[in-house]
């Protein structure tokens, strides 16, 4: 199975120059603790919780008047929405990451979490593996 079978579409964004506290409302608003980073579609990157966290509040900056852009993650690990499900796994758990951007031509097309995939059945084993691979902290 492809990530474009399972991905979840379309994603809930937010802008680079919005705030880190519009970033956190929308988080709050959707019960989700990561959002990807986009400007005209584009993935510029992602922010969680822990970036708003660890790089506005204990940092001491107005995370109204603190743009997602100084505390976003710029590097990101993605996918394409070709990969094979049991590759993704497996590339998460090497990475230790619990959601993949699905990407295609620098476009956000959808995100997939390991929950996504452990869903599908066939993924079930890759994804158990990668995700004690996270919790452990091994690579």
């Amino acid at each position: 199975m492809q990530l474009k079978d399972i991905m979840q579409s379309p994603v809930i964004a937010v802008h680079p120059g919005e705030s880190v506290e519009v970033a956190a409302r929308t988080m709050t608003q959707y019960n989700i603790g990561f959002l990807p980073v986009c400007s005209d579609g584009r993935l510029c990157g992602v922010v969680t919780d822990r970036d708003m966290v660890t790089r506005c509040l204990a940092a001491g900056k107005n995370p109204g008047k603190t743009p997602v852009s100084m505390v976003m993650t710029r590097q990101v690990v993605t996918a394409g929405p070709e990969m094979q499900t049991g590759v993704a796994a497996h590339l998460m758990g090497r990475r230790q990451i619990r959601r993949l951007p699905v990407v295609e031509s620098g476009r956000l097309q959808g995100m997939v979490s390991l929950g996504d995939i452990a869903a599908q059945g066939e993924g079930a084993i890759d994804a158990g593996d990668a995700l004690g691979e996270i919790a452990c902290g091994s690579e």
